[in-house]
C-alpha cells in the first residue's frame, strides 16, 4: 500500500506540476526583429523578403500535446528536431524536410499541431534520403540514394512505402509531372536522367558522362516548373542545365569561379512563378537568383547562423505562393523566404 501510495503521489505531484505550467502566464515576447529584405538598399526596391526560421515542431507552430508532456516529465524530453536537412517540400502549410541525420523524412503540420518523423516500416530508417517532390494527390516521393530507391508518403501516412522502378543505382534529384503521371528521376551514378511511367517502367533516359550539351558530370539534384522544362544541377560539371518536357537540351549557364554568377558547389535549383531561377552554392552559403537566360538579378545571403544567413545550405523548394524554403544544412534548420517583387 505503501508503494502504491508513493506511485499515486508521484503521479499526483507530475499532473500538478503540468496543470500550473500549463495555466502559467506566457513569457513576455520580444519585440519583433526590423524586416529583413534584400536587396537591403533604401532606394532599389525589395525582392525578396525573410519570413521565418524553424528548427523543431513547436518553433513551427506545433505545440506538445498533454501526454507528450507527461511523457517528457517522466521519462525524459524527445529531440525532436532537425540535424541535418537536404531536401523540403511544401504543401497547403504542411512541410515535409529530408534528414539523413534523423534517419527519415519529418513532417510538420501546423493546421493539425501533428509532428511526425517517417521512415520505413518495422521502424526501418531511411539512410540517405536526399531528394523530394510533391505528387499530383498529396503524396510525397523521396529519394534514397543508399538505398537505390524511391518511396512514396500518402497523406497522414506513418511510414515510406517504396515504389517498384528498375535500373535505379543512385537516385537523388526527384520531380513528378503531373500531365502524365510520370516520375523524373535524376541517377547520379550512371550521370543521366531517367522518366519512369506511371505503372513503373522505364519511359525514356537522357544523358551521359560528359562536358558537352546535354551531358552530365555526377548530376544531383532536379526541378520541374508549370510549364514542364527541367532544370539539372550538373555538379561536377558546376553548371545548371534546362531541357524541355521531352528530354531535349535547350541551355546551361554558371560555370566554375568565384565571381558573380559563378558556381563552386551548386546545389539545389528551383523557379518561382516569374520564371526566376534560384540557385543555391553551398560553398557560397548563398541563393542566386537568375532570369531564364542566365543572367544574374540578386545574390542573397553570407556564412552565418543569424536569419538570412546560411551554412552548407542544400535544397530549396519554392511554393505557388512565391514562398522560398530552403534546406539550411549544417544551421540544421528550414529557412522560408518569399518573393515579394514582381516580373524582371
Amino acid at each position: 500500500m505503501r508503494l502504491g501510495g508513493r506511485l499515486a503521489g508521484t503521479l499526483g505531484l507530475t499532473l500538478a506540476v503540468l496543470f500550473l505550467a500549463a495555466c502559467a502566464p506566457a513569457a513576455i515576447k520580444p519585440e519583433d526583429e526590423p524586416p529583413l529584405v534584400w536587396p537591403d538598399e533604401i532606394e532599389v526596391p525589395a525582392r525578396v523578403t525573410f519570413v521565418k526560421a524553424f528548427s523543431r515542431p513547436d518553433e513551427f507552430g506545433i505545440a506538445k500535446g498533454f501526454f507528450q508532456r507527461l511523457s517528457e516529465v517522466l521519462f525524459g524530453a524527445s529531440d525532436a528536431r532537425l540535424i541535418r536537412p537536404m531536401a523540403v517540400v511544401a504543401l497547403n502549410g504542411v512541410v515535409y524536410v529530408a534528414d539523413p541525420g534523423a534517419k527519415g523524412v519529418h513532417r510538420f503540420d501546423p493546421a493539425t499541431e501533428d509532428y511526425a518523423l517517417i521512415g520505413r516500416e518495422d521502424d526501418a530508417g531511411l539512410p540517405s534520403p536526399v531528394g523530394l517532390a510533391l505528387g499530383k494527390a498529396g503524396e510525397v516521393y523521396v529519394t534514397d540514394s543508399e538505398l537505390a530507391l524511391v518511396l512514396v508518403i500518402h497523406p497522414g501516412a506513418k511510414t515510406a512505402v517504396p515504389v517498384a522502378l528498375p535500373s535505379l543505382r543512385q537516385p537523388t534529384g526527384i520531380a513528378f509531372d503531373p500531365v502524365t503521371g510520370r516520375l523524373i528521376v535524376v541517377d547520379t551514378a550512371e550521370h543521366c536522367v531517367k522518366i519512369f511511367n506511371p505503372d513503373g517502367t522505364l519511359h525514356q533516359r537522357f544523358g551521359q558522362r560528359g562536358g558537352r550539351d546535354g551531358e552530365f558530370n555526377y548530376p544531383t539534384l532536379l526541378w520541374r516548373d508549370v510549364q514542364g522544362k527541367l532544370y539539372v544541377t550538373d555538379s561536377l560539371n558546376f553548371r545548371v542545365q534546362t531541357f524541355d518536357a521531352q528530354g531535349q537540351f535547350l541551355r546551361q549557364f554558371g560555370q566554375l569561379g568565384d565571381g558573380s554568377g559563378d558556381n563552386m558547389r551548386q546545389k539545389g535549383v528551383a523557379t518561382d512563378s516569374y520564371g526566376h531561377v534560384y540557385i543555391v552554392d553551398a560553398l557560397f552559403n548563398a541563393i542566386q537568383i537568375f532570369d531564364f537566360r542566365g543572367q544574374l538579378l540578386l545574390t542573397l545571403g553570407t556564412l552565418g547562423s543569424d536569419r538570412g544567413e546560411f551554412w552548407l545550405p542544400v535544397g530549396i523548394f519554392i511554393g505557388a505562393d512565391d514562398r522560398i524554403y530552403i534546406a539550411d544544412s549544417y544551421n540544421q534548420r528550414i529557412q522560408i523566404l518569399r518573393y515579394i517583387g514582381g516580373p524582371t
